[in-house]
């Protein structure tokens, strides 16, 4: 890995500016197919899905495929599914939001209620290996906020991700994938149902899906490549360099980045990754193109970067070093709190911001499947008391009708009032 000093301004600037740059030709064919999805509907997902996916046989997994896959799938593969499902039941379950009613004077009254959207589409992708884990994190939180359809697409279900499908409760598996599913979802067909949303990361071609779609059709995040930045003083170099080649291996466009004061730790970690990571893959590929190791000033300057960068997976030294960092998707504290253990069974959502998202929004959560709105009342006397206030403020910005909705109901008021006194 590289190593820039936080002096070299114009390294840093290339660092912090991801390329938000999209393939036109991916952009082209992912509007091919999803305006053809949408025109010709189940004739054209067929198509699709013969074409890119090399698939001809039924979408649709029946109880008996599933019951399958649970079969198939290892005894501890099955245990390791249910730990993790229990722990992102139990996070999920404090993440939906409250209802409640507040007085705000006498005579008016507002209500803020949650209701669950209707009904979920799960992309779980199937590319060089299985992801049961992506189907946990995005179907179990549906169904705690109360979600009552959540469909799972994947492309090439393996055992495994059945499995995860029968854990997490879904009503749905679909064996399709790409912007054709994405389309599906988000449109529906002859045989596929219309979703509210689609969550879950994919390849370019779903990204490219969920943007054109994004208008018609709720989608999580506008995800990019996988990211990682390590800042750390005292951590130990073989632990570090083992958790930067961990989120390498996802993709060869990942992101992992190593920011510290002490050059001397950076040229250590710089040899553990050059010992450690494998001969050829991703995370080769990943880190000879993406990534860094940072030789900070100060641990002012490292702060700095860390917050510009905003990346989806930060990982510091201790807790009291947490309220310096303002922007990422989910941090790590400590030596102990490797980032692999929250991909899979520390119930927070690995389902995050990348990009630099994270500078406004956190990770998937059972709040992103609920309709939070309010329900208001005001009484005779409620909106007496703020009548005034309202029609002040209505010829303020020249929208007389808006006052005078509120002065006929203030002269009837006033006319009943003096009705009773006679």
């Amino acid at each position: 890995m590289r190593i820039i000093h936080s002096s070299d301004r114009r390294a840093i600037d290339r660092l912090v500016s991801r390329d938000h740059a999209r393939d036109p030709g991916v952009a082209r064919t992912a509007a091919r197919i999803v305006n053809d999805v949408r025109t010709r509907g189940d004739v054209a997902l067929r198509h699709w899905t013969r074409t890119l996916d090399r698939f001809d046989g039924p979408l649709h997994l029946d109880e008996k495929t599933l019951r399958q896959g649970w079969s198939a799938t290892p005894r501890s593969v099955r245990k390791a599914i249910a730990v993790a499902a229990l722990h992102i039941r139990r996070v999920a379950e404090r993440q939906v939001p409250k209802a409640f009613r507040i007085e705000v004077r006498p005579g008016l009254r507002i209500e803020q209620r949650v209701e669950p959207i209707s009904s979920v589409g799960c992309y779980v992708p199937g590319g060089r290996h299985p992801l049961p884990s992506t189907l946990l994190m995005t179907a179990i939180p549906a169904r705690i906020a109360g979600v009552a359809d959540v469909i799972a697409v994947c492309p090439s279900p393996a055992p495994a991700v059945l499995c995860a499908a029968l854990e997490a409760g879904v009503t749905q598996v679909i064996r399709m994938g790409g912007a054709q599913a994405v389309a599906a979802l988000a449109y529906g067909t002859t045989s596929i149902r219309r979703v509210d949303k689609i969550v879950g990361p994919g390849n370019a071609w779903v990204a490219a899906a969920k943007t054109l779609v994004s208008s018609d059709c709720a989608v999580d995040f506008h995800a990019g490549p996988s990211e990682i930045v390590i800042f750390s003083e005292t951590g130990r170099p073989e632990w570090i360099a083992a958790d930067l080649i961990a989120q390498a291996e996802h993709d060869p466009a990942a992101r992992a980045i190593f920011v510290t004061t002490r050059s001397r730790l950076a040229s250590l970690v710089a040899e553990a990754v050059t010992s450690r990571i494998p001969a050829s893959g991703p995370a080769r590929e990943s880190l000879a193109r993406n990534g860094a190791i940072v030789v900070a000033r100060n641990r002012t300057a490292a702060i700095d970067l860390v917050n510009r960068l905003a990346p989806e997976h930060f990982v510091c030294d201790r807790a009291r070093d947490v309220p310096f960092f303002h922007a990422a998707g989910t941090i790590f504290v400590g030596p102990w709190s490797a980032q692999a253990a929250g991909d899979y069974c520390t119930g927070s959502n690995h389902v995050l911001p990348t990009g630099g998202a994270a500078r406004f929004r956190g990770g998937l959560s059972a709040a992103d499947f609920v309709r939070v709105f309010t329900v208001q009342t005001l009484t005779r006397r409620g909106l007496l008391a703020i009548a005034p206030s309202v029609i002040d403020l209505a010829e303020a910005e020249g929208l007389e009708a808006h006052a005078e909705s509120v002065r006929v109901r203030r002269a009837r008021a006033g006319s009943k009032r003096n009705r009773i006194r006679r």
